[in-house]
């Protein structure tokens, strides 16, 4: 192939030149002009050319989608339209799982290995949360638009690329939507994914977050605790000496933010937040029963485990206090129940995944940026298996408010460098 018909399809689709795509391969990226052969290829081409293509109806289709809610373990009806969907772009087949994931196969030529590329079906927002999709000039504004169900539709595009442009992969594919990304639903789509007895992901590619230059390929970890106090209960006069589980509380979270900040001063980054507390009848009851939620994370495995025992101690702490100062009645129980557990890890960046990733970026004319977060890519790390989240691209924010929003500044770029990535992975 001459380069002058590159240089051109580069100058339309990707802000790249022959000098870009030059320096994209210097250094010691090995997997560079793996992926830039790859950019080359025909077939190739003509999936970006579907890409810009379809762009106005991806956008149809990502307003259609945010319209159906998909509230915290409440995502079955987006998942039964998003099984279609993945059906009519032409999987080999499409199921969804036990827990509700939807899953398409597109059989590789090979076998042998699966490569997934997902994004998540669920939004932190509540049932019975308006998800009318508004359009003021150019931007869209509705709760989850652009986290993630802009991610759904970019996996749905990739695939549908690959049909248009009759692109065959040697490694079979797996086009997921997950539940349960979001707060306490603890990954617990992609945790049953990699069961002992799952399908076999071998190389993992999650579309969530935002830009064209983001590559999280280091899993912050999360332990998360509802801490419940309970007692008897009692008039806040005629019962007054009973323990009071407002009161161990207070106790509890001002032991544990003393212990905790000093903990956190140096060391690898953690962090600790009572996000919710709630509990009693009246003010002038002393409650049966007080609870807070508790999120505690770090880029480190070891120091998450640390803050964590620190944390269950001074609960027991608050409660043996508390029980000391009580004057009359049983004593007060505690309950810590764990709710949420979000593994840490690192894929190094050396990884072929990670430094194809960086290619496909600098390709497109942007540098990449190596980072970290809690997505679904969590568990797949801490596992050993190759695992990063990239952006689903365009220009949001306000994410997980109401006045979330998603304008569609060169969207299809993302969609473009997210097929390059799995492609290369996939093997072509």
């Amino acid at each position: 192939m001459s380069t002058m018909p590159i240089i051109v399809f580069l100058t339309l689709l990707a802000p790249a030149d022959a000098t870009t795509v030059q320096q994209a391969c210097l250094g010691s990226n090995p997997q560079c002009r793996e992926v830039t052969r790859i950019m080359e290829r025909r077939d190739v081409q003509r999936a970006w050319e579907y890409i810009q293509r379809t762009d106005e109806r991806a956008l149809d289709e990502l307003i259609m989608l945010t319209q159906i809610p998909a509230p915290p373990f409440k995502e079955e009806r987006r998942a039964r339209r998003y099984a279609e969907m993945l059906r009519e772009a032409g999987a080999d087949s499409v199921w969804i799982d036990e827990v509700g994931n939807v899953l398409a196969l597109r059989r590789g030529t090979k076998g042998g290995r699966t490569v997934a590329i997902a994004g998540h079906m669920d939004t932190v927002f509540p049932e019975g949360t308006d998800v009318t999709v508004r359009m003021r000039g150019d931007t869209l504004f509705a709760p989850g638009v652009g986290d993630d169900t802009r991610g759904l539709i970019v996996v749905l595009q990739v695939l549908r690329a690959l049909e248009a442009a009759e692109i065959e992969t040697d490694a079979d594919l797996l086009f997921i939507g997950t539940v349960g990304e979001e707060g306490l639903g603890d990954l617990r789509g992609v945790k049953h994914l990699f069961r002992d007895d799952g399908p076999g992901i071998e190389a993992w590619i999650a579309v969530d977050g935002g830009g064209d230059d983001r590559i999280v390929h280091r899993a912050l970890g999360s332990r998360r605790y509802r801490v419940t106090f309970r007692g008897p209960g009692g008039h806040s006069w005629g019962a007054f000496g009973l323990g009071n589980p407002a009161h161990a509380l207070g106790r509890a979270i001002r032991i544990f933010d003393g212990a905790a900040d000093a903990f956190t001063a140096d060391g690898p980054r953690t962090s600790y937040n009572v996000g919710r507390i709630g509990g009693g009848t009246s003010i002038n009851s002393i409650p049966a029963e007080s609870w807070m939620e508790v999120d505690m994370r770090s880029v480190s495995q070891d120091r998450l485990a640390q803050v964590d025992s620190l944390f269950r101690a001074n609960m027991q702490r608050a409660l043996e206090e508390q029980n000391a100062a009580r004057r009359a009645g049983p004593p007060l129980t505690v309950a810590v129940e764990l709710v949420g557990d979000r593994p840490s890890g690192t894929v190094d960046p050396s990884t072929p995944l990670v430094r194809r990733a960086q290619a496909a970026t600098r390709i497109f004319g942007a540098e990449p940026r190596l980072t970290i977060s809690s997505t679904d890519s969590n568990v797949p790390i801490s596992l050993g298996v190759p695992a990063i989240t990239i952006g689903r691209g365009g220009e949001g924010g306000d994410n997980h408010s109401p006045d979330e929003w998603w304008r569609n500044v060169d969207g299809h770029r993302a969609i473009q460098r997210t097929l390059l990535v799995l492609v290369s992975e996939a093997g072509i």
